[in-house]
């Protein structure tokens, strides 16, 4: 397929979307067609929102935001699939776009050093010179904005989700879900408000670890160690092994 380059056209050349065709991969996109090659995918709202029909001339602007939006679909649908996979926080969903933004421009410098190597080299190991397209911080911020949006990100909800599933059959102390959560760039506030929600105590998380454990440990104070560093109270270790036969 060939696929239209803007800098071979001139300022004065009529650039015409030519075909729209349904995608073959994904059913959401279709291949947009100008000067009868292909020029970019997009997704069915974006083809709506930019009014875009078979026969409409665009200038080279119209075209490079086209690209644009293009790109940003994709980078959009990908994001959005790496969040339904299971719930993320919004640090999360900026780190992993921030991950993928390094990453593609540590592949672009490869790309440029394989530019110089010789053809016979190139075509020998398969080497690839075209870059990879970038995003913005602009972009990043536009895609945790739509996702927001859409509630496919919302802190509150994830901070409780976490609570409630994170090693519910094995447990967890409360200090080690607070210390995760923050890593995750939940807010004190929303901690705390959702453990006020939640029934889950280091009580009976650690008759859950205990009950599990015990079975490991021929020497009570090793187990006594290994529950303080999963971050439960000394104290608190002492009165629940009371109940247990170690």
């Amino acid at each position: 397929m060939d696929i239209l380059n803007l800098s071979d056209t001139t300022e004065s050349s009529v650039l015409k979307i030519t075909a729209i065709k349904a995608g073959v991969k994904n059913e959401n996109r279709a291949n947009i067609f100008v000067n009868d090659e292909f020029a970019f995918s997009l997704d069915i709202a974006q083809i709506v929102d930019f009014h875009l029909k078979v026969g409409k001339q665009i200038s080279q602007a119209e075209f490079v935001e086209l690209q644009h939006a293009s790109e940003f679909g994709k980078l959009y649908q990908a994001t959005l699939e790496w969040v339904l996979m299971k719930p993320r926080s919004i640090r999360e969903t900026k780190d992993y776009l921030c991950r993928k933004l390094s990453k593609r421009k540590s592949e672009n410098k490869l790309r440029a050093q394989n530019k110089q190597r010789s053809k016979e080299e190139r075509d020998k190991y398969h080497l690839k010179t075209k870059p990879l397209p970038l995003f913005s911080e602009q972009d990043i911020e536009q895609v945790i904005s739509r996702l927001l949006e859409k509630k496919y990100l919302d802190d509150e909800k994830f901070v409780q989700t976490y609570i409630e599933n994170r090693n519910a059959t094995k447990g967890t102390s409360l200090k080690k879900l607070r210390q995760e959560l923050f890593k995750k760039g939940i807010s004190n506030e929303l901690i705390e408000e959702a453990f006020v929600i939640s029934d889950r105590n280091d009580q009976a998380e650690l008759e859950k670890i205990i009950a599990k454990k015990k079975h490991k440990y021929s020497d009570p104070d090793k187990l006594k160690a290994y529950l303080v560093r999963q971050g439960f109270n000394y104290s608190d270790i002492e009165d629940v092994l009371k109940s247990f036969v170690i």
